[in-house]
């Protein structure tokens, strides 16, 4: 969710439109009608380059938000690196004692006026960085032992490319992480969130047909956007990602259900040797 109106591809829009500007609302109906597991409030009013809110007005929004659901809640900023530290300190203060993820710590921002804020007062830090295997060690490093957060508080976010638009760079990044803390890096063996909703940066997602002539015709916009934004998250979901930030609520379900389904299903008995043939209703 977002703490103003932003412009959506239509096909998303949709499903929002009676609950955009009122975040603890839109929370409520992720929840409730799209069987969401968690939600992410991105305080973008707060961009010095666009409403310019100030912090301590900001928090209110997120104090709403825990007031209206029970679940995981993910907090992020603007975008703005001056500000966001500011901020993410004040989240976690007004948040304390519900451990939410502060979204996020970069290596280009305060990230350890981040990490401290999230020590003091028992959350979580969200560790971004930009498709470097060597950075994100960096950085976890940083907030572990500089800061000193405890383990069970940090989770990475290596980011995510589309399909179409770099995901292979992507996956390969997150599948090399996941691979040395099988073998005993300490420093990766972190939970992995994606931003899967990226994938609505695909202009094949959202435009209505493709803009060069005589191509051919890319089908309908409707089926297109949640496709590439389910078939970005499956691919991810290979390369061990635990956390999915996404905005399309049939996304969210056949995500949701795959998943499910290749993690065994308890409402569905198949044998291992007929996994093949499996048919599910």
């Amino acid at each position: 969710m977002f703490d103003r109106p932003v412009p959506l591809p239509k096909s998303v829009r949709v499903y929002y439109e009676d609950v955009m500007g009122h975040p603890d609302e839109w929370a409520k109906k992720v929840i409730k009608e799209f069987k969401a597991d968690a939600v992410t409030i991105h305080l973008i009013s707060t961009d010095p380059l666009l409403d310019d809110t100030p912090v301590h007005e900001a928090v209110k929004t997120v104090e709403d938000v825990l007031q209206a659901v029970k679940c995981p809640v993910i907090v992020g900023g603007s975008g703005n690196k001056e500000k966001d530290p500011v901020l993410l300190e004040k989240v976690a203060e007004v948040a304390e004692g519900e451990r939410v993820l502060l979204a996020s710590a970069t290596l280009d921002t305060d990230w350890e006026r981040v990490g401290k804020a999230a020590k003091e007062h028992g959350h979580c830090v969200l560790a971004w960085t930009q498709m470097d295997i060597n950075s994100q060690r960096t950085l976890n490093r940083y907030l572990l032992k500089r800061v000193g957060l405890p383990r069970d508080s940090l989770v990475m976010d290596p980011t995510t490319a589309a399909l179409g638009y770099g995901l292979d760079y992507a996956y390969s990044n997150m599948e090399r992480a996941r691979l040395a803390a099988l073998k005993g890096d300490e420093d990766l063996a972190f939970p992995v969130s994606s931003g899967t909703t990226n994938a609505w940066g695909a202009r094949e997602a959202w435009m209505k047909e493709s803009p060069l002539e005589g191509d051919y015709s890319w089908g309908m916009r409707e089926h297109r956007g949640p496709l590439w934004e389910i078939l970005t998250g499956l691919t991810l979901s290979l390369a061990a990602v635990d956390i999915f930030m996404m905005m399309h609520p049939v996304s969210v379900a056949t995500l949701k259900e795959l998943m499910q389904t290749l993690g065994g299903r308890k409402d569905v008995e198949v044998e291992c040797e007929d996994w093949i043939t499996a048919e599910l209703s």
